[in-house]
């Protein structure tokens, strides 16, 4: 079965503030000193001795905006960490394993 949905796309507003494409966020992850989406914040540096001068500069702009951070969800020092859905480490870009092990669910349900 197929629903043509283009007549309700049509009629729908667009949305003005869309959500940042996912990919070009992860794959940009590997570069600048802050990636943000929705609501996660990741800052991340290239080398050991920069990290305390990379969160002060951070910290100093989340200051100077007046902005409030949830301090029980911050993870300092960390080597790998989940970022938009995927995982991040030294390596690169991978994918979620939890993600993953659903997918893999979901197939062995529907056999």
């Amino acid at each position: 079965m197929c629903v043509d949905y283009t007549d309700l796309n049509k009629a729908c507003p667009k949305d003005s503030y869309p959500l940042p494409n996912i990919n070009a966020l992860v794959d940009s992850a590997s570069g600048k000193l802050m990636e943000v989406s929705v609501d996660d914040m990741l800052v991340k540096t290239k080398e050991d001795g920069t990290l305390l001068s990379d969160l002060s500069e951070v910290l100093s702009t989340i200051r100077k905006y007046e902005m409030r951070l949830n301090p029980s969800k911050f993870t300092f020092a960390i080597e790998v960490g989940k970022f938009s859905g995927f995982m991040l480490t030294q390596r690169g870009i991978e994918a979620n394993s939890d993600k993953c092990q659903a997918i893999l669910d979901i197939f062995l349900i529907t056999r």
